[in-house]
């Protein structure tokens, strides 16, 4: 039986305290895993951090971006990296905690008979641990919207904790893929969803991070606004 190779792609900016932590709890649990850092230039030195780890582990990857240049840019350099190393499976993950590592036994189950597993916050119930009310109030309306207007067939689909099929990443043309933050998550199952692979979602419990600072801006959430627009039209033109 051929082991299945797992690679966790994890974007980072100022975060050095929070993956200190992350990459020794991943790499103990989990064999057959490794983990490829995408740091956008952390002037805290997570990168170079991560460097000089990865100079004594080889189940730690790094790719040192020259500037910030946003999540959704940074998991396509991941995929990239995953498909020309052949990864069978290839992990979605925050580096702050917010996604519980001892998720990824779950993740891993359900990908045997599955090409796209998503952790969703809403799978069953509101599964969300310190966030703001006015922050999940726009979280959980932002699923209902992308719903609504793609029909996309999923409870969590702005969530960031995920694991794909190489084949699925492989089907996609990734130099298309143009978004970040929330619409680049939903433009990616939505696309996986088009093409017809198997999509499952599992219950997750997604806690705030305790350290750093959050990512998330205005602009992000205007591109996502526009972004269920675009894909329902390049659909209807057969466009994806």
């Amino acid at each position: 039986m051929t082991v299945k190779r797992s690679l966790i792609i994890v974007p980072t900016y100022n975060e050095l305290d929070n993956i200190k932590k992350l990459i020794p709890d991943i790499l103990d649990r989990y064999e057959n895993t490794d983990i490829l850092v995408v740091d956008d230039n952390s002037p805290d030195g997570t990168g170079n951090y991560v460097t000089n780890l990865a100079s004594l582990d080889k189940r730690v990857r790094i790719i040192q971006r020259e500037k910030k240049l946003g999540l959704g840019t940074a998991y396509i350099a991941g995929f990239k990296y995953a498909i020309q190393n052949k990864y069978d499976y290839v992990f979605e993950m925050d580096a702050d905690y917010s996604h519980d590592p001892g998720e990824i036994e779950n993740f891993l189950k359900a990908i045997e008979e599955n090409d796209l597993v998503l952790g969703s916050r809403y799978l069953t119930g509101v599964n969300v641990i310190n966030w703001p009310m006015r922050r999940l109030i726009l979280s959980y309306f932002a699923n209902y919207y992308t719903h609504f207007i793609t029909r996309l067939p999923i409870r969590d689909s702005t969530g960031g904790y995920k694991c794909f099929r190489r084949e699925v990443l492989e089907a996609i043309d990734l130099d298309k893929v143009k978004s970040n933050g929330y619409a680049f998550q939903i433009e990616m199952t939505f696309k996986a969803w088009k093409k017809g692979f198997r999509i499952k979602e599992i219950s997750i419990i997604f806690v705030d991070r305790v350290k750093g600072k959050s990512k998330m801006s205005r602009k992000i959430v205007r591109e996502a606004i526009f972004m269920v627009w675009k894909l329902r039209l390049r659909n209807v033109l057969g466009l994806l």
